[in-house]
């Protein structure tokens, strides 16, 4: 992850064997579902209400973008650690990066980022509500959001 003020919070989880291959490695869409639950967990541990924004703000979040780099095969029962850390703060638009990586051995399985457009349940672009900004704010690291 490049450097910067944001805060980086941790996950773990274990991975289960119906995340596997036949070769006993994780199936590569699954890096996506783990960059899910470090997202999720991140807004949480802020106090980010997402089931509140969605149903009494008419705001959702969005996925427009995600990418993987893969580093190295995690294989069954590994404890993997999501590093997760908002990336990109905007009125519409967020960023998150992740950071996969073996307990074990530190060793750096996948890193990643995904963007995020804030929209209405029709799905228009909107600005996040202004009660989310300031959790979002503190874990980006700024003092503002643009």
């Amino acid at each position: 992850m490049q450097p910067n003020d944001a805060r980086i919070f941790e996950t773990r989880l274990r991975v289960r064997y119906a995340e596997t291959d036949q070769m006993g490695v994780v199936y590569h869409a699954n890096y996506l579902i783990w960059f899910e639950v470090g997202r999720v967990e991140l807004l949480r541990e802020i106090g980010f209400d997402y089931k509140r924004m969605e149903e009494e703000q008419d705001a959702g979040v969005v996925v427009v973008e995600a990418r993987v780099r893969y580093k190295c095969a995690a294989r069954y029962d590994d404890e993997i650690i999501v590093k997760t850390r908002v990336a990109n703060l905007r009125r519409s638009v967020l960023q998150f990066a992740y950071e996969l990586v073996r307990a074990s051995d530190g060793k750096l399985l996948a890193e990643g980022e995904t963007t995020h457009l804030i929209t209405n349940r029709r799905l228009e672009k909107r600005t996040l509500p202004a009660d989310c900004v300031a959790a979002l704010e503190k874990a980006a690291g700024k003092s503002r959001v643009e």
